[in-house]
């Protein structure tokens, strides 16, 4: 297995291919990830050729997310080298992107994730599953960069960027319908209804909806859940002067399963269906709306103004956690992302802009019944409520980035940002180790601890350089230095335990170094990309539960990828990392120095390949591998997942211009597999076991102009 991926990095590709023009509609489905040129805009908010940017990007377009239809965000987004998301329960995860799966204290916040360039949460309030609050079933496009991101994103971008693109509105009417029903219970309606006029001198307005309803009674005992996405756009554009509105609208309601226990027990089919939490759930509700306004102010130099507004809602069940404690949370914010953008000369281009947002967000946590276990933990785990605060976060980054051509091959892209990020926390109980009444817990103290109402201020600079040299034949060599960083989160700051009083806290910071070689062809593309990055400041909880951000850590290695249309009838796409991500500074687990060990779910290696069959002008056939390997499942590197591979199957077959039929089979091979595996010193080896043999079919119907 090994032999072959390795292989594979040789022939790396990027995820960029021109496709056959004489392709007919299903050609659209077969097309790749784009063809040459591709048009992003997660890098600088507007639209921009990928040969342009100093640095990797990938981009999944509509059809490939149709292509796909996922029924959990994972399932897309392993078509990416460098991304390698695990699933838990429902629509839950953990993200991984050039990195390793990040748990624990620091996890969330690591990543940037937005719909239409907007966060999905509001700056210190991260939630690590928030990509389920983006509509990515209908998405138009998604967007990833890895790594560190331009001078455009702030706080988060860290390990990497994903970006999910709603859909446009149309040039003319346009409405779809789609019936889906597979196993465990799956049914899911997808519609969506738009309509586009363009009138003299370039005039246009419309309007565009697309809703996901979807219903999943689970694999395992009490797992399963209800889901509702509804996104809107709304365009009003003249020659100089538009306005893009968009809203998008989530509700979740989902019963959670945790862990299964016992070495191997994900290979157990007596364990594997069962649950052990079935009092376990998580609600979730979110509204973002948000308005483009963009003036041209001559040739081409652009205003853009985006205010927005965001409103999130949650509870879930801490089932994870001694006593399973109820939390709940929420957030309110407003906001704009501005700049200018100006291009003095063809070989010259600069935007300067400022972002500011305020948000209002509390949290508390209650627990319902004393704790099962010991009296020691029964005295030190408190009944009633344990946290109660309220935050108000302010942030304001003004930034400036340039693209300079300064020879015909060579060019030069450079850009800064400051952010400025408070914290006004709010302590609605009583500070300390005490209960809810302000009592002592007794003998060994109480296990929560509140800090006092205080301010908080944190002030970053992220720098970026990048430089791209063009060779002939559409081949490209980037390189790029980046400096990203994460303020410390809220919940890491105030919601402590024990004896800890003030989380001493810095910003996370990252410091990066990409190489890359792209090359683009009509018949073959690939790109092969090194990195090597060094994170400072990593914040951890120790073995006194203290939050702490004195931890150092390292990452390297390759990701590659390649696109190769055989004849009119075959395709082979294929991505892979090889990584290496360790523990950098001394820290004791188990009494052991960790320093220099592997981190815990970081694998080696990783991909997906995918063969994709047309044997006539309206039937296609793919036969996805997917390559998962072996890795350590604790910090002291004394525990390890074997790794597992799969494979599936997707047939999509129009009928007729407007009617399509599409079935899946997941784990083709009904492989025994975890779907998430790692080691705890109360539990020792748990797992989230995967889906047997799985099938889904569905029926699809279009009409428009």
């Amino acid at each position: 297995m090994r032999t072959l991926y390795l292989g594979l990095a040789l022939l790396a590709s990027s995820t960029t291919f021109a496709e056959e023009k004489t392709f007919n509609k299903i050609s659209s489905i077969d097309n790749g990830i784009d063809n040459n040129n591709t048009i992003v805009v997660t890098a600088s908010r507007i639209p921009s050729e990928t040969n342009s940017l100093t640095g990797n990007i990938n981009k999944l377009t509509t059809e490939e997310v149709e292509q796909v239809a996922h029924i959990h965000i994972q399932e897309l987004l392993q078509r990416i080298p460098g991304v390698n998301l695990q699933r838990g329960n429902g629509q839950e995860y953990l993200p991984a992107i050039r990195s390793p799966l990040l748990t624990g204290a620091g996890a969330c916040g690591g990543f940037l994730m937005a719909e239409d360039n907007i966060p999905l949460r509001a700056a210190g309030f991260c939630n690590v599953n928030e990509l389920f609050e983006a509509h990515t079933e209908q998405a138009a496009n998604v967007e990833v960069i890895r790594g560190p991101g331009t001078a455009y994103h702030g706080s988060n971008a860290l390990h990497g960027i994903v970006n999910i693109i709603t859909p446009e509105v149309p040039d003319s009417q346009q409405s779809k319908l789609a019936i889906e029903t597979g196993s465990y219970g799956l049914t899911r309606l997808k519609t969506s209804i738009g309509n586009g006029t363009i009138n003299s001198g370039n005039d246009r307005n419309g309007y565009n909806f697309a809703l996901t309803v979807s219903q999943d009674d689970g694999y395992r005992d009490d797992s399963g859940y209800s889901q509702q996405k509804l996104t809107g756009r709304y365009l009003y554009s003249t020659q100089n002067f538009s306005v893009n509105t968009g809203i998008t609208v989530t509700n979740l309601d989902q019963q959670t399963a945790g862990f299964i226990v016992g070495n191997n027990s994900y290979k157990d089919e007596r364990l594997v269906r069962t649950n052990l939490n079935p009092e376990a759930f998580r609600k979730a509700e979110s509204i973002r709306l948000w308005s483009r306004l963009d003036y041209q102010l001559a040739d081409e130099n652009h205003l853009i103004v985006t205010p927005y507004i965001r409103v999130t809602d949650m509870a879930f069940r801490q089932h994870f956690l001694p006593g399973k404690p109820l939390e709940k949370n929420a957030q309110q914010s407003i906001g704009f992302q501005s700049a200018y953008y100006s291009m003095p000369t063809e070989k010259f281009d600069i935007s300067i802009g400022l972002d500011s947002e305020i948000s209002v967000g509390f949290l508390k946590q209650t627990q319902e019944n004393p704790t099962v276990g010991s009296a020691f933990l029964q005295e030190t785990i408190p009944v009633g409520k344990q946290y109660d605060y309220k935050v108000k976060a302010s942030m304001i980054a003004p930034f400036i980035h340039l693209n300079w051509q300064f020879l015909p091959q060579f060019k030069l892209s450079a850009g800064i940002r400051y952010e400025h990020m408070i914290y006004d926390y709010d302590n609605q109980m009583q500070a300390g180790r005490s209960r809810e009444d302000g009592t002592d817990c007794g003998f060994g103290g109480c296990r929560y601890s509140r800090p006092e109402s205080s301010n908080n201020s944190f002030d970053n600079w992220s720098p970026k350089l990048g430089v791209s040299y063009l060779l002939p034949n559409n081949a490209l060599i980037f390189a790029n230095i980046a400096n990203g960083f994460r303020a410390p989160q809220t919940t890491e700051l105030y919601r402590l335990q024990r004896e800890q009083t003030v989380a001493d806290l810095d910003s996370v910071e990252i410091n990066s170094f990409e190489l890359g070689f792209r090359l683009e062809h009509y018949q073959f593309s690939y790109e092969l990309v090194y990195f090597n990055m060094y994170k400072d400041n990593v914040i951890f909880r120790d073995s006194n539960f203290f939050n702490l951000s004195n931890g150092q850590t390292k990452h390297s290695g390759f990701e590659t990828s390649f696109n190769y249309l055989i004849n009119k009838h075959f395709r082979l796409l294929a991505n892979m990392s090889i990584a290496k991500h360790q523990y950098a500074s001394d820290q004791l687990f188990g009494g052991i120095n960790i320093n220099g060990n592997e981190i815990d779910t970081a694998p080696k290696y990783f991909g997906n390949t995918q063969l994709r069959w047309k044997p006539s002008e309206n039937l296609m056939l793919e036969l996805e591998w997917v390559h998962q390997g072996a890795y350590f499942m604790d910090a002291e590197n004394l525990h390890r997942y074997s790794g597992h591979d799969l494979a599936n199957l997707r047939i999509n077959w129009f009928t007729d211009d407007r009617w399509k039929l599409f079935a899946r089979i997941d784990n083709l091979l009904n492989n025994k597999y975890a779907k998430r595996a790692d080691y705890t010193f109360f539990t020792e080896q748990r797992y989230f076991p995967g889906t047997p043999l799985s099938i889904f079919l569905g029926v699809e119907w279009s009409g428009g102009d």
